[in-house]
């Protein structure tokens, strides 16, 4: 019988150091900026009594219960929330568990609910270890996008998304919600964008026996060729749009968990769905259909039209209204000058005010809807590179040299061409969201993008101040990701990679612990059935 009682004590006691680990680790993602650990632990066995507002209080109860079985009892470890005005970052936070009671201080709800998520994460055997954590992000924006313009997928795929982002301190949901594809977003004073621009009659798929002439020897160039030279399609209605109602619920889904939500109406290119509804939107006027093919379409808004210009006045007024965060995303890549070049309108509009080429009559427009924006409706425009005017044009480049001067208080998104580009807005004193495509865009294969490389991203140029960069972007371009297997494969766990840098400090930072720490939420994600690519923990 003694034998069996020292028996069972030595595997207490080895359980304890197994759920707590190396004395200089703790599993979480993102790592704390500073941490102190010491010998023993919190038992949550008998519950907790938390103390604090009825938000944070509602949302502790309910993932303390439903994740870990640890019941609400008021003769349980006291679990206070506390308001700290002297913490100036109003996302960080203090957090001490000791063996009796846990205090968690922060000057803001955010703080309060990132330091809820930090507790989650040290949850084992509802135990936790003793530990102090000082503690608040690198940078102010950590976003993710989700590109609905290309397939709609619903509010129920938002929410589930927008939890994994909270899990992981990501506090910006960049919502593509309008493109060549389709247009995702009700608009009461235009309601043909989501009767005819919300719909398309089919979708252009992938044919993998396609031979691409001349096959170039990079496989993922290869498969780029196959899909977009592809002649299949699926032959099947896709639509879908999100109500007035709809966006309120999300938005304040996404606010309770420390998340702004930034809406992308794109232009003045990726039009063809707004044109399909409005033809005299376009330089053309002529009739179209919603596209079934996927790629950059040559259909662009006209500039020089008074009514278009009050069109995208009214549509973000209109967007404004949904979606309280201080920013709204305009788009302004991929612009093709083709049907700019073949209107009389936009020749006659560049003489009247002397815009030497097509990049100019992009930065006057961009800066026409930046001075509504922010003098109207109080916020600020961010856009892709495109919109400072620079040669970043995959098509083709217009030669002349941009005169106009992108307006300063616009916000820049770094994400395709020389990265003197982004030196360039550094330089010229822009904020920049660095979202590099090779380094941050999730609808590349784990070939062309694999975890330690989303890991490895640079987001501030050495020798430039950490202040000139607001932070980093992940985007999921969705053309070829029809459902959630898909989505759930490109995004995890490549996802928690940009989490970490977007929130620990570089010198904080080890790629070799990011992977023990990840195999936690690896088993999360499995036990909630995500599908994942297996290779990439192995």
């Amino acid at each position: 019988m003694k034998h069996k009682i020292k028996l069972l004590v030595f595997f207490y006691f080895c359980s304890i150091l197994w759920v707590f680990g190396a004395k200089d680790r703790l599993n979480i993602i993102p790592y704390p900026n500073k941490v102190q650990i010491y010998e023993g632990f919190c038992d949550l066995s008998k519950g907790v009594n938390v103390v604090g507002g009825e938000l944070i209080k509602k949302q502790t109860y309910s993932s303390l219960e439903h994740d870990f079985g640890i019941l609400q009892n008021k003769s349980g470890i006291k679990l206070s929330f506390l308001i700290s005005p002297e913490i100036t970052n109003k996302e960080g936070y203090v957090l001490n568990i000791d063996y009796n009671a846990i205090n968690i201080k922060a000057s803001s709800k955010e703080g309060h609910f990132y330091a809820l998520q930090t507790l989650k994460q040290l949850v084992s055997n509802k135990k936790l270890p003793r530990v102090e954590i000082i503690d608040e992000p690198r940078f102010s924006w950590r976003s993710f996008m989700l590109d609905e313009a290309r397939y709609f997928h619903g509010k129920k795929v938002v929410k589930n998304l927008l939890d994994e982002m909270a899990a992981l301190k990501m506090n910006t949901f960049h919502w593509h919600l309008t493109d060549d594809a389709g247009w995702r977003i009700d608009i009461k004073k235009y309601p043909l964008l989501t009767k005819i621009g919300a719909k398309r009659d089919s979708t252009q798929i992938e044919d993998p026996t396609l031979q691409v002439p001349g096959e170039t020897g990079d496989p993922a160039y290869d498969e780029f060729l196959r899909r977009y030279q592809s002649n299949k399609f699926d032959g099947k209605l896709h639509q879908g749009y999100y109500s007035h109602s709809d966006i309120k619920e999300i938005v304040a889904y996404a606010r309770d968990r420390g998340i702004q939500i930034i809406p992308e109406i794109s232009m003045p290119g990726h039009a063809s769905a707004a044109i399909a509804a409005y033809p005299w939107l376009g330089t053309l006027d002529q009739k179209i259909k919603v596209p079934t093919r996927f790629g950059v379409m040559e259909n662009v808004f006209d500039p020089s039209s008074k009514k278009t210009i009050q069109f995208f006045k009214d549509v973000l007024a209109e967007v404004s209204s949904l979606f309280p965060a201080p920013y709204i995303h305009i788009g302004g890549d991929e612009v093709k000058h083709n049907q700019w070049k073949a209107s009389e309108n936009i020749t006659k509009y560049m003489t009247e005010n002397n815009l030497k080429n097509y990049k100019d009559v992009q930065v006057k427009f961009t800066n026409e809807i930046s001075d509504y924006v922010e003098k109207e409706l109080g916020k600020s425009i961010i856009g892709w590179s495109e919109i400072l005017g620079v040669d970043t044009h995959v098509w083709q480049k217009d030669t002349g040299k941009v005169t106009q001067q992108l307006s300063k208080n616009a916000i820049v998104q770094f994400w395709s061409g020389n990265k003197d580009i982004l030196k360039y807005a550094l330089d010229n004193n822009y904020k920049v969201v660095n979202s590099y495509h090779e380094d941050t865009y999730l609808n590349y294969s784990y070939d062309q993008l694999p975890l330690k490389k989303s890991y490895s991203l640079q987001v501030v140029p050495q020798g430039y101040e950490r202040s000139s960069v607001i932070g980093l972007g992940c985007q999921l371009w969705t053309e070829w990701i029809s459902d959630m297997a898909a989505i759930q494969y490109h995004i995890f766990p490549r996802i928690a990679a940009y989490a970490e840098l977007g929130w620990t400090k570089e010198e904080y930072r080890s790629y070799d612990r990011f992977l023990l720490n990840l195999k936690p939420l690896v088993n999360k994600w499995k036990e909630k059935g995500y599908n994942l690519p297996e290779n990439e923990f192995n």
